[in-house]
């Protein structure tokens, strides 16, 4: 049974995943501070948070998943945030790969969350 947003394992990965972005941005060039490495960071932490914060509005299924898809419009932006630091050739094509398929998981499952949820504590 699910107790906690950090019950859900589409928060785990998401979490886990924004503390990889945050660690590889360290990487990135300073000039990238205010720019591409914040968006980047900020947009993979909205995924996870978004997941918590409609955790604790569940008991409106309407309002949970209305946070669901903010989460995804946060994965979505990651997405395209992590292309920008790959062409600008600050993410290996490796790591740019690892980062987008986990990214590509964690929009999946939300996807599914959004499709099937249904508040059974009523």
């Amino acid at each position: 049974m699910i107790k906690s947003y950090k019950d859900l394992e589409v928060h785990k990965l998401a979490f886990d995943l924004a503390m990889d972005i945050f660690w590889e941005t360290r990487k990135f060039p300073k000039e990238e501070v205010y720019s591409l490495t914040s968006q980047l960071v900020r947009s993979s932490r909205s995924v996870s948070a978004n997941i918590s914060e409609g955790w604790a509005k569940r008991s409106y299924d309407s309002v949970f998943k209305q946070h669901l898809i903010h989460s995804l419009g946060s994965n979505s932006e990651t997405e395209d945030w992590l292309n920008y630091a790959h062409s600008c050739g600050y993410l290996s094509t490796e790591k740019y790969k690892e980062l987008t398929e986990r990214n590509d998981r964690v929009g999946k499952m939300l996807t599914k969350l959004h499709q099937n949820w249904r508040n059974y504590e009523k």
